[in-house]
């Protein structure tokens, strides 16, 4: 009984909780166990504690960022990049309070602004700081800036290496609160941990897909300005994954390059020999896809995800809601569960733009024939003879169609941020569990 309560996914999430707390936390306990030889008063030592914090904050940052299979599996790697967005602004904000208190209490203190003749070992605080400070500003009004993706990033990556290593060297400098031997031990591999995240995320794992690359096989169109780019292994076996996981995408360049795209799988998710991505064309990269040829290399860093049927085994059944592209990863839970001829009943809700824009229509009206699936498509734009659906997906039309007993089926919905809030919404107002409820955001990045 034990065994199984370590191994369940809810007290893994909370294990890993437990950590993220433990270590940022770390400097008050050191602090309060071994505090510095020299006294300094209470609002120096908060002060100094709130930078520290800031600074092991910063650290696990790159831990965040580096798709460990293990942290993701248990949260969802949309959940822990929001996590990371706004945890970065606390962490700044502790950061940028930490000299406020200084010069508040010791006002001649603020003489360390002056650049040119500040120690150095204040330099590199100012250095740290400003870098935190671009970083935040370029990742808020990235779009309003008009900074490409791909240069963001790498200029996301070398600020907050700036940002890191100069803050720990400011913190080695300054030495009172890391006078004993062990704490700049310490202190040093928690950073050299986080750079070695950092290094394997960009140098390693892009080595490690340079050994299995695949290539091109068809690209095919959909309705609704969808592409469908189905890649086959070279060299190797592929990956199996869980219907409705993602990947990112690397095509025609080197995995090195910050190229890269995440997609969810549309395909078979037991099938090791084809994986397929259906992709609308929405943007400067999705737009490109119509026009790639068979033979492509391609690179794949995945699966992730924790939007999958196959977390729910003791489900005794599943409403799937839909809208746009966000029929994607359905698609891929519906083919996966008509081979494995589950006989459990489907219900999915489609909302799209008219008749003409449902992707995969024909595609699931052959899936109903190998399921116990029920489709209900949601138009906001009929024909003139429809009979069904029409609108948006809400409150009243759920009731119309999902269980009276809500708590027995889990709920996948993936669409619009707007449509998802609406449908989440609705639900809670039908009194479905939320721990039933399971959201796939669109954009990730």
């Amino acid at each position: 009984m034990q065994s199984l309560l370590m191994r369940s996914p809810i007290f893994v999430a909370f294990c890993w909780i437990g950590a993220y707390l433990f270590i940022t936390l770390l400097p008050l306990l050191l602090l309060l166990i071994y505090p510095p030889f020299e006294e300094r008063g209470f609002w120096l030592d908060l002060s100094v504690a709130l930078g520290f914090i800031g600074l092991a904050m910063m650290a696990l940052q790159f831990a965040l960022t580096a798709r460990i299979n293990r942290i993701e599996s248990s949260y969802g790697i949309d959940i822990i990049l929001q996590f990371h967005r706004y945890i970065s602004i606390v962490a700044v904000a502790l950061i940028l309070i930490h000299p406020l208190i200084l010069f508040a209490v010791q006002p001649e203190t603020i003489q360390l602004l002056n650049f040119l003749e500040a120690p150095w070992r204040a330099r590199y605080a100012v250095l740290s700081t400003l870098a935190l400070i671009v970083l935040i500003a370029t990742t808020i009004w990235r779009q309003q800036l008009k900074i490409p993706y791909e240069p963001w990033r790498t200029l996301h990556g070398a600020l907050a290496v700036i940002a890191l290593v100069f803050g720990l060297v400011h913190a080695l400098g300054v030495g009172n609160y890391l006078g004993l031997f062990w704490k700049s031990v310490l202190w040093s591999a928690l950073i050299l941990g986080a750079l070695w995240l950092f290094v394997y995320i960009r140098l390693v794992k892009p080595w490690f897909m340079l050994k299995k690359p695949y290539l091109v096989e068809q690209v095919r169109p959909e309705r609704g300005d969808v592409w469908t780019l189905a890649l086959r292994p070279r060299g190797h076996e592929g990956f199996p994954f869980q219907p409705g996981q993602f990947a990112w995408i690397t095509l025609e360049i080197s995995p090195y390059g910050m190229r890269e795209h995440p997609f969810s799988m549309s395909s078979n998710g037991d099938r090791m020999d084809i994986i397929a991505f259906s992709i609308k064309a929405l943007g400067d990269f999705t737009n490109t896809i119509k026009d790639v040829k068979p033979g492509t290399k391609a690179y794949l860093d995945g699966p992730y995800g924790v939007f999958t049927t196959d977390r729910y085994e003791d489900s005794a059944g599943f409403v799937l809601i839909a809208g746009g592209i966000g029929i994607t990863p359905m698609m891929s839970m519906l083919v996966t569960a008509a081979e494995r001829k589950d006989e459990r009943p489907y219900l999915l809700i489609y909302a799209s733009k008219s008749w003409d824009d449902i992707t995969f229509r024909e595609e699931l009206d052959e899936l109903k024939e190998k399921l116990n699936l029920t489709i209900v498509h949601v138009l906001r734009n009929p024909p003139e003879n429809w009979s069904g659906e029409t609108g948006y997906v809400d409150k009243e039309l759920l009731e119309r169609y999902i269980p009276k007993r809500r708590g027995t089926r889990n709920y996948f919905i993936c669409a619009s941020p707007k449509m998802m809030d609406q449908v989440e919404l609705a639900l809670h107002e039908l009194d479905v569990p939320v721990t039933n409820v399971h959201l796939e955001h669109f954009n990730l990045v």
